[in-house]
């Protein structure tokens, strides 16, 4: 059998410590003999040992498996065969994709022992990549809370600052990004789970397109279980560079012979276009969402700096009901805290028996609405490159209770307005990728939310591309 085909070697190493690599950058250096998959791991494993205790971002460490892997990578090189373009790259999950033989656990009680035999589609595609899946990352209970806390594993914290969320559902994969913990990171979405956090934690996240990404082996629904959501959630990348969401995306993407939702539709790399070429949308927020003052001015200082650069800017949105397109989301999600559950054998939570189901009816009907809606978006995005606007109401909130109030300057929200600026993108299915821009004057990170057309997952990162020299890339948290 002949080797497999190798990627090609880059004479140029990284600059900075291993922790400050990208994904795409680390798996160069190893290809490049810069250095070995097991010194990346060595280092990488370091950092996790001295920072993760206090934030609680990782739950789940396959240490002993993670050296063997790397061991592998490290001779299959020796032997001139590359495993993929993540070759020997130690990498993390959100801890609701299923792992074979790693626990996976989703902050829910009666799953702490739960090892599935089987791998998800997100975790069989990073392995077969090269990947070296050393972990998971922490959630909230059955991933329906806009905060990581549970049970089982405890509370996740911001690296940013250790008093405040990271958010949810994939608060532990966003911290363990902004911390260098891992290099990429795969979360899921259904009203802002990764864009939240993205934002809150100063990296990089995509939701793609619904149905680009399988949602097979995707819990909160039980293996072999009926599934409780067709239309609102997304899985996809997040990292800590464009490129690495563009590599995250290219691997993941696409049938997988599982997911009968999926679409066919290849994936291509697209062309990054120039910045004054590009129509852009903007908004500092949504009609009836409030948003913090630091947000809004980011966002108005990002418009006119993109103008400035020669974008062809304008505020504008599309003339929809937003509360409508968030009643048609909650539909959907009241049903998912229902069901989900009780599927597994377990009561829905007061709260959500408090919630009547709707009944068929009205099921028709709301499709109806949503179908006028994501029309109403797709003219919207035959006139606009892209619309920016804020991935929440305020940055990242200290901890606190569930459906505590929320404060925003000097006045107040509801708890579950904080993703207001994320729930019409779920129900719409458009692309949506957070991108970081800038800190508040309290020194936290403010990331804007870039969304496209429709099965445009290419393009959106693309222009992102275009708006990077204006928009700015990560940077890290203070201190190490």
């Amino acid at each position: 059998m002949s080797a497999p085909v190798r990627e090609p070697r880059r004479t140029d190493a990284p600059t900075g410590d291993i922790h400050d690599w990208g994904a795409a950058g680390m798996a160069a250096a190893i290809r490049a003999g810069h250095v070995s998959a097991a010194e990346a791991l060595d280092h990488q494993l370091a950092r996790i040992a001295r920072l993760n205790p206090a934030i609680n971002a990782i739950v789940t460490l396959d240490e002993e498996g993670a050296r063997h892997r790397a061991r592998e990578a490290d001779a299959a090189l020796a032997r001139d065969q590359s495993m993929g373009p993540l070759h020997g790259v130690p990498v993390t999950i959100k801890d609701c994709h299923e792992t074979a033989g790693m626990r996976t656990v989703v902050g829910f009680p009666p799953l702490a022992g739960h090892v599935p035999a089987r791998d998800s589609t997100v975790a069989a595609r990073l392995k077969a990549a090269g990947a070296n899946l050393i972990g998971k990352t922490n959630v909230p209970p059955l991933l329906m809370q806009p905060q990581t806390d549970n049970p089982v594993f405890g509370r996740t914290g911001n690296p940013w600052n250790l008093e405040r969320t990271p958010g949810g559902s994939s608060g532990g994969s966003a911290a363990a990004l902004a911390a260098r913990l891992v290099p990429l990171e795969v979360g899921s979405d259904m009203g802002g789970s990764i864009r939240m956090p993205s934002h809150f934690c100063g990296v990089f996240g995509l939701k793609p397109t619904a149905n680009r990404v399988s949602h097979f082996g995707h819990i909160p629904d039980p293996p072999g279980a009926p599934r409780t959501d067709r239309r609102y959630s997304s899985s996809g990348p997040m990292a800590r560079t464009l490129d690495d969401i563009a590599l995250g995306f290219r691997l993941l993407a696409g049938p997988d012979g599982h997911d009968t939702e999926l679409a066919p539709v290849p994936v291509a790399e697209a062309e990054t276009p120039r910045l004054g070429d590009l129509a852009i949308a903007w908004a500092a927020t949504f009609p009836g969402v409030p948003v913090a003052r630091a947000i809004r001015a980011a966002i108005e200082r990002l418009a006119g700096d993109l103008a400035r650069a020669g974008a062809r800017v304008e505020e504008a949105l599309p003339p929809i009901d937003f509360e409508r397109q968030h009643d048609i989301w909650a539909q959907g999600y009241r049903v998912m805290m229902r069901l989900a559950p009780e599927l597994w054998g377990m009561p829905a939570s007061p709260k959500a028996m408090g919630y009547e189901l709707p009944t068929l009816a009205d099921t028709v009907r709301m499709q109806a609405v949503r179908d006028e809606m994501i029309l109403a978006w797709d003219r919207f995005f035959a006139a606009w490159d892209v619309l920016i606007c804020p991935a929440a109401i305020v940055t990242a909130f200290p901890h606190c209770p569930p459906s505590s109030p929320i404060a925003v300057d000097e006045g107040s929200a509801a708890y579950g307005q904080i993703n207001h600026h994320c729930f019409p993108f779920n129900v719409s299915g458009h692309p949506a990728l957070v991108v970081p821009i800038g800190l508040d004057p309290g020194g936290l990170p403010i990331g804007a939310q870039l969304v496209g057309a429709r099965w445009g997952d290419e393009r959106l990162i693309a222009v992102a591309r275009a708006l990077a020299p204006v928009s700015g890339p990560f940077r890290p948290p203070p201190g190490d």
